[in-house]
Protein backbone atom coordinates (compact mmCIF):
# COMPACT_ATOMS: atom_id res chain seq x y z
CA UNK A 1 0.00 0.00 0.00
CA UNK A 2 0.71 3.39 -0.89
CA UNK A 3 -0.85 6.17 1.22
CA UNK A 4 -0.69 9.31 -0.03
CA UNK A 5 -2.57 12.90 0.26
CA UNK A 6 -4.81 12.19 -2.41
CA UNK A 7 -5.36 8.79 -2.89
CA UNK A 8 -4.48 5.23 -1.01
CA UNK A 9 -2.90 2.26 -3.97
CA UNK A 10 -3.33 -0.52 -3.74
CA UNK A 11 -1.45 -3.83 -4.70
CA UNK A 12 -1.59 -7.47 -4.51
CA UNK A 13 0.96 -9.72 -6.16
CA UNK A 14 0.73 -13.37 -6.56
CA UNK A 15 4.44 -14.36 -7.14
CA UNK A 16 3.25 -18.15 -7.77
CA UNK A 17 0.93 -17.27 -10.54
CA UNK A 18 2.58 -13.60 -11.60
CA UNK A 19 -0.43 -12.29 -11.86
CA UNK A 20 -1.46 -8.75 -10.13
CA UNK A 21 -4.65 -6.76 -8.96
CA UNK A 22 -4.74 -3.18 -8.13
CA UNK A 23 -6.68 -0.28 -7.07
CA UNK A 24 -6.21 3.48 -6.49
CA UNK A 25 -9.22 5.12 -4.04
CA UNK A 26 -9.36 8.09 -2.00
CA UNK A 27 -7.08 8.57 0.77
CA UNK A 28 -8.68 8.28 4.17
CA UNK A 29 -7.52 10.99 5.50
CA UNK A 30 -9.59 12.73 2.63
CA UNK A 31 -12.97 10.73 3.83
CA UNK A 32 -12.31 10.96 6.67
CA UNK A 33 -12.36 14.80 6.96
CA UNK A 34 -15.83 14.75 4.66
CA UNK A 35 -17.22 12.22 7.19
CA UNK A 36 -16.19 14.78 10.32
CA UNK A 37 -17.63 17.39 8.27
CA UNK A 38 -21.03 15.63 7.88
CA UNK A 39 -21.89 15.21 11.67
CA UNK A 40 -22.73 17.54 14.29
CA UNK A 41 -22.06 17.28 17.81
CA UNK A 42 -19.43 16.61 20.41
CA UNK A 43 -16.30 14.30 18.87
CA UNK A 44 -14.08 12.23 20.71
CA UNK A 45 -10.83 11.15 18.13
CA UNK A 46 -8.59 8.11 19.00
CA UNK A 47 -6.21 6.03 17.00
CA UNK A 48 -2.30 6.66 15.84
CA UNK A 49 -0.50 9.04 13.84
CA UNK A 50 -1.58 9.06 10.07
CA UNK A 51 -1.28 11.41 7.43
CA UNK A 52 -3.23 14.86 8.77
CA UNK A 53 -3.52 16.19 5.59
CA UNK A 54 -6.75 18.95 6.06
CA UNK A 55 -7.54 17.30 9.20
CA UNK A 56 -5.99 19.82 11.69
CA UNK A 57 -8.56 22.66 10.17
CA UNK A 58 -11.16 20.91 9.94
CA UNK A 59 -11.53 19.53 13.76
CA UNK A 60 -10.66 23.31 14.39
CA UNK A 61 -13.92 25.02 12.29
CA UNK A 62 -16.13 21.75 14.42
CA UNK A 63 -14.49 23.12 17.52
CA UNK A 64 -15.88 26.32 17.18
CA UNK A 65 -19.43 24.53 17.72
CA UNK A 66 -19.09 21.61 19.47
CA UNK A 67 -16.45 19.93 22.25
CA UNK A 68 -13.34 17.97 20.23
CA UNK A 69 -11.47 15.85 22.37
CA UNK A 70 -8.03 13.93 21.17
CA UNK A 71 -6.17 11.33 22.33
CA UNK A 72 -2.28 11.86 23.18
CA UNK A 73 -1.62 9.45 20.18
CA UNK A 74 -4.24 10.32 17.72
CA UNK A 75 -3.11 14.11 18.37
CA UNK A 76 0.53 13.54 16.46
CA UNK A 77 -1.57 13.20 13.21
CA UNK A 78 -2.42 17.12 13.30
CA UNK A 79 0.79 18.45 14.90
CA UNK A 80 3.63 17.24 16.98
CA UNK A 81 3.39 20.37 18.86
CA UNK A 82 0.65 19.90 21.33
CA UNK A 83 0.34 23.90 22.03
CA UNK A 84 -0.94 24.11 18.21
CA UNK A 85 -3.60 21.63 18.65
CA UNK A 86 -4.90 23.51 21.74
CA UNK A 87 -4.77 26.62 20.27
CA UNK A 88 -7.05 25.49 17.51
CA UNK A 89 -9.51 24.58 20.13
CA UNK A 90 -9.12 21.22 20.57
CA UNK A 91 -8.64 19.51 24.20
CA UNK A 92 -5.61 16.60 24.26
CA UNK A 93 -6.22 13.94 27.01
CA UNK A 94 -4.03 10.88 28.14
CA UNK A 95 -5.18 7.62 26.24
CA UNK A 96 -6.27 5.85 29.34
CA UNK A 97 -9.38 8.73 29.30
CA UNK A 98 -10.64 7.72 26.12
CA UNK A 99 -12.44 4.95 27.64
CA UNK A 100 -13.57 6.46 30.34
CA UNK A 101 -15.24 9.54 28.29
CA UNK A 102 -16.42 7.47 25.62
CA UNK A 103 -18.47 5.69 28.00
CA UNK A 104 -20.30 8.58 29.06
CA UNK A 105 -21.91 9.31 26.03
CA UNK A 106 -22.99 12.25 23.79
CA UNK A 107 -19.83 11.47 21.53
CA UNK A 108 -19.30 10.34 18.13
CA UNK A 109 -15.89 8.78 18.15
CA UNK A 110 -13.48 8.53 15.09
CA UNK A 111 -10.39 6.22 15.24
CA UNK A 112 -7.45 7.27 13.18
CA UNK A 113 -5.38 5.23 11.15
CA UNK A 114 -3.59 5.26 7.84
CA UNK A 115 -6.03 1.86 6.38
CA UNK A 116 -8.95 0.85 8.63
CA UNK A 117 -8.46 -2.68 8.41
CA UNK A 118 -12.42 -2.50 7.07
CA UNK A 119 -11.99 -0.48 4.29
CA UNK A 120 -8.94 -2.39 3.31
CA UNK A 121 -10.62 -5.56 3.53
CA UNK A 122 -13.34 -4.98 1.16
CA UNK A 123 -10.82 -3.25 -1.24
CA UNK A 124 -8.79 -6.84 -1.41
CA UNK A 125 -11.85 -9.16 -1.55
CA UNK A 126 -13.37 -7.14 -4.54
CA UNK A 127 -10.21 -8.60 -5.82
CA UNK A 128 -11.86 -12.06 -5.92
CA UNK A 129 -8.54 -12.84 -3.52
CA UNK A 130 -8.22 -14.43 0.26
CA UNK A 131 -7.91 -11.76 2.60
CA UNK A 132 -4.53 -13.06 4.05
CA UNK A 133 -0.98 -12.34 2.70
CA UNK A 134 2.48 -13.67 3.30
CA UNK A 135 4.27 -9.97 3.14
CA UNK A 136 2.39 -6.62 3.96
CA UNK A 137 4.04 -3.14 3.00
CA UNK A 138 3.18 0.39 3.46
CA UNK A 139 4.65 3.63 2.66
CA UNK A 140 4.23 7.01 3.77
CA UNK A 141 5.62 10.23 4.16
CA UNK A 142 7.40 10.34 7.47
CA UNK A 143 9.43 13.74 8.73
CA UNK A 144 10.06 12.01 11.92
CA UNK A 145 9.83 13.45 15.31
CA UNK A 146 12.90 15.86 15.25
CA UNK A 147 14.73 17.01 19.09
CA UNK A 148 14.24 20.03 20.58
CA UNK A 149 15.34 23.00 18.15
CA UNK A 150 15.59 20.79 15.12
CA UNK A 151 13.43 21.78 12.20
CA UNK A 152 11.26 17.97 11.13
CA UNK A 153 12.97 19.04 7.58
CA UNK A 154 16.79 19.24 8.52
CA UNK A 155 15.55 16.21 10.77
CA UNK A 156 13.92 14.22 7.62
CA UNK A 157 17.01 15.20 5.48
CA UNK A 158 19.48 13.73 8.31
CA UNK A 159 17.80 10.44 8.21
CA UNK A 160 17.80 10.40 4.17
CA UNK A 161 21.74 10.95 3.89
CA UNK A 162 22.50 8.82 6.81
CA UNK A 163 21.29 5.92 5.67
CA UNK A 164 22.55 6.82 2.11
CA UNK A 165 25.75 7.23 3.52
CA UNK A 166 25.93 3.90 4.24
CA UNK A 167 23.96 2.20 1.67
CA UNK A 168 23.57 4.30 -1.11
CA UNK A 169 21.04 1.43 -2.53
CA UNK A 170 17.01 3.32 -1.91
CA UNK A 171 16.01 -0.13 -0.65
CA UNK A 172 18.29 1.02 2.65
CA UNK A 173 15.23 2.97 3.77
CA UNK A 174 13.14 -0.21 4.27
CA UNK A 175 12.68 -0.69 7.56
CA UNK A 176 11.23 -4.42 8.88
CA UNK A 177 8.37 -4.12 11.55
CA UNK A 178 10.76 -4.35 14.77
CA UNK A 179 13.49 -2.36 13.31
CA UNK A 180 11.52 0.93 12.98
CA UNK A 181 13.07 3.44 14.42
CA UNK A 182 11.45 5.43 17.29
CA UNK A 183 11.55 8.84 16.10
CA UNK A 184 9.46 7.43 12.64
CA UNK A 185 6.53 7.57 14.80
CA UNK A 186 4.18 7.57 11.65
CA UNK A 187 5.77 4.82 10.04
CA UNK A 188 6.31 2.39 13.74
CA UNK A 189 2.03 3.12 13.65
CA UNK A 190 1.59 1.85 10.52
CA UNK A 191 3.61 -0.89 10.95
CA UNK A 192 1.48 -1.98 14.44
CA UNK A 193 -1.08 -1.23 12.46
CA UNK A 194 -0.13 -3.44 9.45
CA UNK A 195 0.53 -5.93 12.18
CA UNK A 196 -3.17 -6.63 13.16
CA UNK A 197 -3.49 -7.75 9.77
CA UNK A 198 -4.00 -11.91 8.12
CA UNK A 199 0.78 -11.57 7.68
CA UNK A 200 3.84 -13.16 8.67
CA UNK A 201 5.64 -10.43 7.97
CA UNK A 202 5.01 -6.45 7.91
CA UNK A 203 7.85 -3.69 5.94
CA UNK A 204 7.41 -0.10 5.64
CA UNK A 205 8.99 2.52 3.92
CA UNK A 206 8.85 6.14 3.04
CA UNK A 207 7.09 6.76 0.09
CA UNK A 208 9.35 9.27 -1.05
CA UNK A 209 12.01 6.90 -1.56
CA UNK A 210 9.77 4.08 -2.53
CA UNK A 211 8.13 6.39 -5.39
CA UNK A 212 12.19 6.62 -6.90
CA UNK A 213 12.57 2.87 -7.21
CA UNK A 214 9.33 2.40 -8.48
CA UNK A 215 10.17 5.31 -11.20
CA UNK A 216 13.37 3.11 -11.56
CA UNK A 217 11.46 0.08 -12.54
CA UNK A 218 9.75 1.40 -15.55
CA UNK A 219 11.01 -0.65 -18.51
CA UNK A 220 11.86 2.33 -20.94
CA UNK A 221 15.00 2.51 -18.35
CA UNK A 222 16.32 -1.15 -18.47
CA UNK A 223 19.80 -0.76 -19.25
CA UNK A 224 20.39 2.62 -18.82
CA UNK A 225 22.66 3.45 -16.16
CA UNK A 226 22.48 7.27 -15.39
CA UNK A 227 18.80 8.79 -15.30
CA UNK A 228 17.04 11.19 -13.70
CA UNK A 229 13.12 9.80 -11.88
CA UNK A 230 11.07 12.03 -10.44
CA UNK A 231 7.43 11.34 -8.78
CA UNK A 232 4.98 14.54 -9.01
CA UNK A 233 2.14 13.71 -6.09
CA UNK A 234 -0.18 15.10 -4.86
CA UNK A 235 1.37 16.70 -2.02
CA UNK A 236 5.14 16.11 -2.65
CA UNK A 237 7.68 16.16 -5.30
CA UNK A 238 10.75 14.12 -5.44
CA UNK A 239 13.65 14.07 -7.42
CA UNK A 240 15.96 11.32 -7.90
CA UNK A 241 19.48 11.04 -10.15
CA UNK A 242 20.40 7.38 -10.24
CA UNK A 243 24.07 5.90 -11.24
CA UNK A 244 24.35 2.15 -11.60
CA UNK A 245 21.50 1.81 -9.45
CA UNK A 246 22.58 3.93 -6.67
CA UNK A 247 21.14 7.12 -6.09
CA UNK A 248 23.90 10.01 -6.44
CA UNK A 249 21.36 12.76 -5.51
CA UNK A 250 17.95 13.95 -4.38
CA UNK A 251 15.68 16.51 -3.71
CA UNK A 252 12.32 17.02 -2.54
CA UNK A 253 9.50 19.96 -2.91
CA UNK A 254 5.96 20.80 -1.99
CA UNK A 255 4.16 20.03 -5.41
CA UNK A 256 1.91 23.50 -5.18
CA UNK A 257 5.47 25.09 -5.27
CA UNK A 258 6.86 24.14 -8.47
CA UNK A 259 6.23 26.12 -11.42
CA UNK A 260 7.68 23.93 -14.69
CA UNK A 261 10.44 26.49 -15.16
CA UNK A 262 10.84 25.92 -11.35
CA UNK A 263 11.54 21.83 -12.13
CA UNK A 264 13.55 22.05 -15.15
CA UNK A 265 16.31 23.98 -13.08
CA UNK A 266 16.03 21.70 -10.39
CA UNK A 267 16.66 18.43 -12.40
CA UNK A 268 19.51 20.27 -14.58
CA UNK A 269 21.30 20.92 -10.98
CA UNK A 270 20.55 17.82 -9.49
CA UNK A 271 22.67 16.24 -11.90
CA UNK A 272 24.93 18.76 -12.15
CA UNK A 273 25.83 18.43 -8.26
CA UNK A 274 24.66 22.09 -7.40
CA UNK A 275 22.32 21.82 -5.39
CA UNK A 276 22.73 22.83 -1.32
CA UNK A 277 20.30 21.59 1.30
CA UNK A 278 20.20 24.87 2.67
CA UNK A 279 19.57 26.92 -0.49
CA UNK A 280 16.88 24.28 -1.27
CA UNK A 281 15.26 25.25 2.27
CA UNK A 282 15.47 29.01 1.83
CA UNK A 283 13.51 28.91 -1.24
CA UNK A 284 11.00 27.18 -0.09
CA UNK A 285 11.92 23.61 -0.74
CA UNK A 286 11.95 20.48 1.14
CA UNK A 287 15.87 19.74 0.98
CA UNK A 288 18.98 18.02 -0.82
CA UNK A 289 21.31 15.95 -0.77
CA UNK A 290 24.07 15.56 -3.50
CA UNK A 291 26.32 12.24 -3.04
CA UNK A 292 28.18 12.85 -6.33
CA UNK A 293 27.53 14.49 -9.68
CA UNK A 294 27.53 12.77 -13.11
CA UNK A 295 26.74 15.97 -15.21
CA UNK A 296 23.23 16.45 -16.93
CA UNK A 297 25.25 15.43 -20.59
CA UNK A 298 25.13 12.10 -19.23
CA UNK A 299 21.31 11.94 -18.30
CA UNK A 300 20.20 8.94 -20.68
CA UNK A 301 16.80 9.23 -19.83
CA UNK A 302 14.19 11.50 -18.13
CA UNK A 303 10.89 9.34 -16.48
CA UNK A 304 8.10 11.36 -15.14
CA UNK A 305 5.48 9.41 -13.27
CA UNK A 306 2.71 10.54 -10.39
CA UNK A 307 -0.34 12.20 -10.56
CA UNK A 308 0.37 15.57 -10.79
CA UNK A 309 3.02 14.74 -13.61
CA UNK A 310 1.09 17.08 -16.17
CA UNK A 311 3.49 19.85 -14.57
CA UNK A 312 6.20 18.81 -17.19
CA UNK A 313 3.72 17.84 -19.99
CA UNK A 314 5.79 20.85 -22.35
CA UNK A 315 8.84 20.89 -21.13
CA UNK A 316 11.63 21.60 -22.92
CA UNK A 317 13.72 18.89 -21.36
CA UNK A 318 13.29 15.01 -22.86
CA UNK A 319 11.20 13.72 -20.12
CA UNK A 320 8.96 10.57 -20.89
CA UNK A 321 6.15 9.46 -18.81
CA UNK A 322 6.69 6.05 -16.70
CA UNK A 323 4.55 3.40 -15.86
CA UNK A 324 6.08 1.38 -13.54
CA UNK A 325 3.90 -2.27 -13.46
CA UNK A 326 1.88 -0.69 -16.45
CA UNK A 327 0.71 2.09 -14.35
CA UNK A 328 1.64 5.56 -13.23
CA UNK A 329 -0.52 4.99 -9.94
CA UNK A 330 1.66 2.22 -8.88
CA UNK A 331 4.62 3.77 -8.92
CA UNK A 332 5.40 4.12 -5.07
CA UNK A 333 3.65 0.54 -4.66
CA UNK A 334 5.45 -0.92 -7.38
CA UNK A 335 8.62 0.59 -5.77
CA UNK A 336 7.83 -0.99 -2.31
CA UNK A 337 7.95 -4.63 -3.74
CA UNK A 338 10.91 -4.53 -5.55
CA UNK A 339 12.56 -3.25 -1.99
CA UNK A 340 10.83 -6.23 -0.16
CA UNK A 341 11.94 -8.57 -3.00
CA UNK A 342 15.78 -7.17 -2.56
CA UNK A 343 15.61 -7.61 0.91
CA UNK A 344 14.15 -10.78 0.96
CA UNK A 345 16.32 -12.29 -2.12
CA UNK A 346 13.21 -13.22 -4.14
CA UNK A 347 13.65 -13.67 -7.88
CA UNK A 348 10.67 -12.32 -9.52
CA UNK A 349 10.56 -9.77 -12.07
CA UNK A 350 6.57 -8.53 -12.77
CA UNK A 351 7.44 -4.54 -14.46
CA UNK A 352 7.08 -5.55 -17.73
Amino acid sequence: MDVGAGTLDVLFYDDRSDLHYKAVVRSPVLYLAEHVQSIAGNLLITGVEMGGGILLDVLSRHAQKARVVISASAARTLSHNPERIRNAGLEIIEDAQAATIAASGGYTSFKLCDFPREHLERIVTGFGVPFEFDVVGVCAQDHGMPPAGKSHLDFRHEIIRAALDQSPSPHALLYEKESVPLFLNRLKSIAETASELPCKEVYVMDSGIAAIIGASMDSQLRGKRRFIVLDIATSHTVCAAIEGGEIAGIVEYHTRDLSLEKLESLLVDLAEGKLLHRQVLAEGGHGAYIRKAFGFEAVELIVATGPKRRLVENSKLPITFGAPLGDNMMTGTAGLLEAIKRRKGLKFSPYL
